[in-house]
C-alpha cells in the first residue's frame, strides 16, 4: 500500500484546517569559478495538512534548513513527504532529517526499508500526495526525474528541479544541455509538457519565474 493512502494522511487532508502554501526556502545557483562550479539547488516547501519538501540541498545544508523550517513553525518530524527531483547530491543532501517521512527520490518511493512498486513513474504513471499536490515523470535531465505539480487558485506551480536550470535558459537551450542532461530530446519534451502546463516554475538552479505565455 502507498503511505498516501493510509488513514492517518487521509484524515488529516479531508479534515484541513488550513490551506496549502508553497514557499521557496533557499534560492538554487549555479556558477563557474576557475575549473570550480559553486552550485546548490533550490529547495522548496509546500506547507499544508500535509507538508512537502522538495530538494534538500547538499549534506553540508541541514542547519539551513532546520532554522528556515523553524521560521516557518515546521520541525523535520513535521514533513510528510521529502521529494528529490533526482538522485544529484546538491538535491538529497539532508534527506536524513526527515525520518517521519515517506521520500520519492526520481522514481524510487520508500519509507524506511519499504519500496513501494505503484505507482510506476517509468510507465508515466503519477503519485498524488493530495489533489493539489501530485509528482509526476519528467526524464531528461536524469533518466529518473520527477516534477512536483502544485494547484493553488486554479493556477499550476510546476517545481521541477534540473528540468529547468533557470528563466534564462528559456531563451538558451545550450544553459540546460551544458548542466548535463542524460537525453537532451527527451528533456526538451518535457520541459516544452511543463511548459504546457504551468504558470509559474521554480527551477533546479535558480528563482521561481512566470511561464512567458502567461500574461493573465
Amino acid at each position: 500500500m502507498v503511505y498516501t493512502s493510509n488513514s492517518e494522511l487521509t484524515k488529516l487532508s479531508a479534515n484541513m484546517t488550513q490551506k496549502y502554501e508553497l514557499k521557496v526556502l533557499f534560492t538554487g545557483y549555479s556558477r563557474l569559478n576557475g575549473n570550480v562550479l559553486d552550485a546548490n539547488c533550490t529547495c522548496t516547501l509546500i506547507k499544508g495538512p500535509i507538508n512537502v519538501i522538495i530538494d534538500t540541498m547538499t549534506a553540508w545544508d541541514g542547519r539551513s534548513i532546520l532554522n528556515s523550517l523553524k521560521e516557518n513553525g515546521l520541525s523535520p518530524d513535521d514533513i510528510n513527504f521529502v521529494v528529490c527531483t533526482h538522485g544529484h547530491s546538491d538535491h538529497i543532501g539532508c534527506n536524513y532529517l526527515f525520518l517521519n517521512a515517506v521520500h520519492i527520490v526520481g522514481f524510487s518511493i520508500s519509507k524506511e526499508d519499504k519500496y513501494f512498486l505503484s505507482p510506476d513513474f517509468s510507465k508515466g504513471e503519477e503519485y498524488v500526495i493530495h489533489d493539489q499536490i501530485k509528482v509526476i515523470p519528467t526524464p531528461g535531465h536524469t533518466l529518473q526525474d520527477v516534477s512536483v505539480l502544485f494547484q493553488n487558485q486554479g493556477q499550476t506551480i510546476a517545481v521541477t528541479g534540473d528540468l529547468f536550470e533557470n528563466e534564462r535558459d528559456l531563451l538558451d537551450e545550450n544553459i540546460w544541455i551544458s548542466a548535463g542532461s542524460d537525453n537532451v530530446e527527451l528533456q526538451r519534451k518535457n520541459r516544452n509538457r511543463i511548459l504546457g502546463m504551468a504558470k509559474f516554475i521554480v527551477p533546479g538552479h535558480g528563482a521561481m519565474f512566470k511561464v512567458p505565455q502567461c500574461n493573465g
